[in-house]
């Protein structure tokens, strides 16, 4: 047990920061659910944003089946109303559409994630932890690939529960940090079950931290810079959809956050699908063009982008290379794009992981190696894999090559990580939209992602409740 004095030593300076967190209020104008679209309670100028047709489509399928909102519920700040009304992809990206429910093929637990969730609302499968810290956004995309935490729906869990996902408790996670890096510390550097290494880096996310105020936002990053993270990342989309959200008040509390707390890094991880979000021809939007210049001002915060290939919303080589070259300029670092994962109902929303290569491939055709760093990545159970190449021509030496092949490269592994960087190469199916659709298909697979044994291993590091007297 830690002495007290080191207790008090450890509140005091997180207790003087709290209390100089200004209450801060933000009015995002927010419309939630498609009933006010429906019966037309919507300000005037947005109740054209859904056709008649179009209303009458989804009015069809309510309490059935194929009712919209149970999959994903509907939410929409004005800020980006305003943007999509001159933007068909960002229309597509936040307009809810009964093709959403037409095959609700799927996983609710994508990834295995909830195999690696010691604690409620913290997932530790690599060498950083994620922690849901919030259950919404400021707006909805339709292709969340959280959407069964927005939803609240139940899924199933290791012990067999069903239940549906909660949010991360500070105490629980402190505690679980504190006991994993004693024990990678006493065990000289490696965990003894899970063999991980120390945890150094947390991931903000859930939803959106930034719908957070700035005193619980400002209690999670005390609270784990107390227990000696270094680097914290907030994965946040309120830069498309609310930017104001980072106003005075708002870096006010990160700066004297990073007074009290100055070896802690902070990582702003970014969410823009298309140029249309921020740009308007050439000409940033102000207050988000001023948000990312306020974050670039300070040099302990790093900003990155990662965003998923969506069908309808930037599958499109030009989009994408503006993207890409619009945010470099202003010091935004290309962090991954993603295919889309085989959420419940992905494939109303997924680009063919093969055609995603070809266009991101097309859109880093006249960029800089600076401005070209993405790579595109999928998120499976196994872990981070890499889309490496698609080659189109038939390749003779492999047997079965003859319409070509994909090579798949594992590039982040769980746990001791003893897989990273084996690759798997498969001969090429134009239609796959996941990865199984490759099953059939497997030329050489050093990953083991189509082995019949192939299930997420559960996570070997013990529930903080039966680590805490250890």
């Amino acid at each position: 047990m830690m002495p007290i004095e080191q207790v008090r030593d450890r509140i005091a300076p997180r207790q003087t920061f709290l209390n100089s967190i200004p209450q801060a209020k933000y009015d995002r104008q927010i419309v939630t659910g498609l009933d006010k679209f429906l019966r037309g309670r919507v300000p005037e100028d947005m109740r054209a944003f859904y056709s008649e047709s179009e209303l009458a489509a989804i009015e069809q399928h309510k309490h059935t089946m194929h009712d919209i909102e149970a999959r994903m519920p509907v939410k929409l700040t004005r800020h980006y109303f305003e943007l999509a009304k001159h933007s068909q992809p960002l229309q597509t990206l936040v307009k809810a559409s009964p093709k959403e429910t037409f095959d609700l093929a799927g996983t609710a637990d994508p990834a295995g994630q909830m195999n690696y969730s010691p604690v409620e609302g913290l997932l530790h499968k690599y060498e950083l932890a994620l922690i849901y810290v919030a259950s919404t956004c400021s707006a909805h995309c339709r292709f969340c690939y959280r959407e069964e935490l927005i939803a609240g729906k139940e899924v199933s869990r290791p012990d067999g529960r069903i239940a549906s996902k909660g949010l991360a408790d500070t105490g629980e996670v402190v505690a679980y940090i504190e006991q994993h890096n004693r024990l990678v510390k006493n065990n000289g550097g490696t965990h003894p079950r899970s063999g991980r290494g120390e945890l150094r880096e947390v991931l903000l996310s859930g939803g959106d931290p930034m719908v957070l105020s700035n005193r619980r936002l400002g209690a999670w990053l005390s609270a784990l810079a107390d227990v000696g993270i270094e680097s914290i990342r907030i994965g946040t989309k309120e830069l498309a959809f609310y930017p104001d959200r980072f106003d005075a008040a708002f870096f006010a509390m990160i700066d004297d956050f990073h007074a009290h707390y100055p070896d802690v890094q902070l990582r702003m991880m970014l969410h823009f699908n298309h140029p249309d979000e921020f740009l308007r021809g050439e000409t940033w939007h102000p207050s988000t063009a001023h948000a990312v210049d306020e974050l670039a001002l300070r040099p302990w915060v790093s900003i990155d982008n990662q965003a998923p290939i969506i069908r309808g919303i930037n599958d499109d080589a030009e989009a994408l290379r503006t993207l890409q070259r619009a945010l470099r300029r202003k010091g935004i670092e290309n962090h991954y794009f993603f295919c889309g994962r085989d959420i419940v109902g992905h494939k109303a929303f997924n680009v063919p992981i093969e055609r995603a290569w070809q266009l991101l491939n097309e859109s880093q055709k006249g960029l800089s190696g600076v401005e070209s760093h993405a790579r595109l990545a999928l998120s499976h159970f196994k872990g981070k894999i890499e889309v490496v190449s698609v080659v189109s021509e038939p390749v003779s030496r492999i047997d079965g090559g003859d319409d070509g092949i994909v090579i798949f490269k594992l590039i982040r592994s769980p746990a001791d990580a003893k897989d990273r960087s084996k690759v798997t190469i498969a001969r090429r199916n134009p239609n796959a939209l996941w990865i199984d659709a490759y099953a059939d298909r497997v030329v050489y697979d050093g990953v083991g992602l189509f082995r019949q044994d192939r299930k997420p291993m559960r996570h070997r590091d013990s529930p903080v409740k039966s680590l805490v007297n250890a």
